[in-house]
């Protein structure tokens, strides 16, 4: 475990973020192809992106509670609308 707010512990918030940003673009990218992804390689694909979620969302809670001018109805309100919209995506 690295010190809260350490040199240390913002390096790796800042690895974790560069990761998900990395995950993100190649699974747009893969999504996005002329040829759709085969089974093995969405699941592949989706692990990672989920892993990398698991990383930065810690990250975007200290954020959030480091903040006392957060205002977090919005961000409420931001997570209920994208489950809704993720219920209605198809497969």
């Amino acid at each position: 475990m690295t010190e809260p707010g350490s040199a240390l512990d913002k390096a790796a918030d800042m690895c974790a973020l560069e990761s998900a940003t990395m995950w993100h673009s190649l699974a747009s990218a893969m999504c996005e192809a002329d040829e759709p992804l085969s089974a093995d390689e969405a699941n592949m694909v989706l692990a990672r992106v989920l892993e990398a979620l698991g990383e930065v969302l810690p990250i975007a809670a200290r954020s959030v509670a480091d903040n006392p001018a957060a205002d977090l109805p919005i961000y409420r309100d931001s997570g209920r609308d994208i489950g809704a919209a993720m219920r209605d995506m198809k497969p």
